[in-house]
């Protein structure tokens, strides 16, 4: 019984306050470090290393430079907007009403969320670029579409992209509204969309809020899509990027600056949208649920065309991409007819990418799901200072964008005593610091539906507190810790925004190989290489859905 118990208790310390203590240790190591690098290089000279705020008169002096806050904005807040036009309709239309193929629809919406958001802006350029098939079919009938370069198709791939978070947020809303509250309004003359914006709207506003917050987040963060369409259109992450990569030399104080104004933003935002959501609050007793109502004849024709029609133009690029996978190539160029080309090409030449990003990405969710899931045991079940503090700082990668993270792990681990720049272990540290807040969330939401007399039940029956949690909580948890796991596993195996600071030449991966090959024109090679991905997320959300479950809380946190 002794040898039992010291493999859980350490000194004064058990199990659980070990595990905590691993938890700062990580937050500190890959979190406070990196991000307290950066803060201090924002404050050196370049010329005398000594303190200085030249960094930020450099960027402030120059238009070049700040009007790339605007310019990051103008994005963000357009695709935030197209989000809310694309997924309210889509949550208000499948939630209450009979729409034939809803479990269809909620499926393509979720995997056009998880395809990488630079694949889509690739596939609009071969749509809508100079001689995009779009584009020359509306030429026949003498239509110029607008170019899909800029601003414009930046918010446009956002929009895309990000809407499927207020759907899945705005759904579960909709169906828990009271519905004794609109159907006094009906009775008092409110009907139609009036009612909507009267009466729902407000109820379900804090979901809606939410998932607004976190599509401006995620299109503020975002690296790929404003890279690879925006041309001389420069964002806060790309500006990160060009200046701390420049061939004559990169600033890494400047792109310090840089990435310490974009955390700011972000940081802004999230209390802004916090301040605001708590301002005016709307309750109802949830005592009847609303009914789901069956529309007829042009209604129910002009709600399916909607629902379809916003599906359908999500997951269009998508269809692009692995059409063209097929196509025969020849360099930049595509003709006429199908062949393997492509894949055989990938296969030849670049088999190193998909062997470094499964490999990558799976070691890190293995270590993700062992410690995500003692951390969300933790902060659910151990009430205590330590952990409420613990909390809040694994939520600092959802407001870090990739780009500053990988410049910070650079500056973090670039000397001695931690020399990793160019090594896979610190592609591996930063997938796994960054989806690390995906397991500890799916943990302790699945905790929350186990009922801790089950625990305490074992414990009185003498079973140790670790063996406890082996033997009756762990199983419990299964459905979560997968969930979490695979969530991770696909947002991992699709990031380039860190994996663009961090690679060399031998540790190239996917994404990074699709977006150079994007840059070079070599489109058949990255259509097939985007579309082992776009399987590989596809198999993913599939297993999820059909074995476990998609809890909303995996994708939004």
């Amino acid at each position: 019984m002794k040898n039992r118990t010291t493999k859980f208790h350490i000194g004064r310390f058990d199990f659980w306050t070990l595990v905590t203590l691993i938890g700062f240790v990580i937050v500190i190591v890959l979190l406070l470090i990196p991000l307290f690098n950066i803060f201090k290089y924002s404050f050196l000279d370049k010329a005398t290393g000594r303190l200085s705020a030249t960094n930020y008169k450099t960027f402030f002096s120059k238009l070049y430079y700040t009007k790339a806050i605007l310019n990051s904005l103008i994005v963000a807040v357009g695709g935030t907007a197209g989000s809310l036009l694309l997924g309210l309709p889509l949550a208000f239309f499948t939630v209450r009403f009979r729409i034939k193929g809803k479990a269809i629809l909620s499926t393509l919406a979720v995997l056009s969320l998880l395809s990488p958001p630079f694949i889509g802006a690739y596939s609009w350029i071969i749509m809508l670029g100079q001689n995009g098939f779009l584009r020359n079919f509306f030429l026949t009938f003498g239509i110029n579409l607008p170019k899909i370069f800029g601003p414009g198709g930046i918010i446009l791939v956002y929009s895309l992209q990000y809407y499927p978070f207020i759907f899945l947020l705005s759904s579960g809303a909709l169906s828990s509204v009271d519905r004794s509250l609109e159907e006094a309004a009906e009775n008092l003359g409110t009907r139609g969309v009036r009612k909507f914006f009267k009466i729902t709207l407000p109820l379900i506003m804090p979901s809606v809020s939410a998932g607004a917050l976190i599509s401006f987040m995620m299109s503020l963060a975002n690296f790929g899509v404003p890279m690879i369409l925006g041309r001389n259109f420069h964002v806060l992450p790309t500006m990160a990027y060009n200046i701390f990569t420049s061939d004559i030399g990169g600033d890494v104080g400047l792109a310090s600056t840089v990435s310490i104004l974009l955390i700011l933003v972000s940081t802004l935002v999230l209390f802004g949208q916090r301040y605001m959501a708590t301002r005016r609050k709307f309750a109802s007793n949830l005592l009847n649920k609303p009914l789901v109502k069956t529309l007829k004849g042009w209604s129910s024709a002009g709600a399916h065309f909607i629902c379809y029609l916003i599906v359908f133009i999500s997951t269009l690029p998508l269809a692009v991409v692995v059409v063209y996978s097929f196509k025969k190539t020849s360099g930049p160029v595509f003709h006429p007819g199908f062949a393997l080309q492509s894949y055989a090409k990938v296969l030849h030449d670049v088999p190193k990418t998909i062997t470094n990003s499964l490999v990558y990405s799976i070691t890190a969710v293995i270590l993700i799901v062992i410690v995500g899931t003692l951390i969300g045991f933790v902060l659910s079940r151990k009430s205590n200072i330590a952990s409420k503090f613990l909390d809040p700082l694994l939520m600092i990668p959802y407001i870090v964008p990739g780009t500053v993270m990988g410049i910070g792990f650079v500056e973090a681990f670039n000397h001695k005593p931690m020399y990793l720049a160019g090594t896979a272990t610190i592609i591996i540290m930063s997938y796994f610091i960054r989806r690390l807040p995906y397991s500890v969330r799916s943990s302790s939401s699945i905790l929350r539906q186990i009922d801790p007399s089950l625990e305490e039940a074992g414990i009185n029956l003498g079973s140790k507190p670790a063996r406890t949690f082996m033997k009756i909580t762990l199983p419990l948890m299964v459905p979560g810790i997968i969930s979490g796991a695979l969530m991770s596993w696909v947002t991992a195996i699709n990031e380039l925004s860190s994996s663009i600071v961090l690679y060399v030449g031998k540790t190239m991966t996917m994404p990074v190989r699709i977006y150079l090959s994007v840059l070079d024109g070599l489109f058949g090679t990255a259509s097939a290489l985007a579309t082992f991905l776009l399987v590989a997320t596809g198999i993913a959300l599939y297993i999820v859905n059909r074995f476990v479950g998609l809890g909303r809380e995996t994708i939004v946190g």
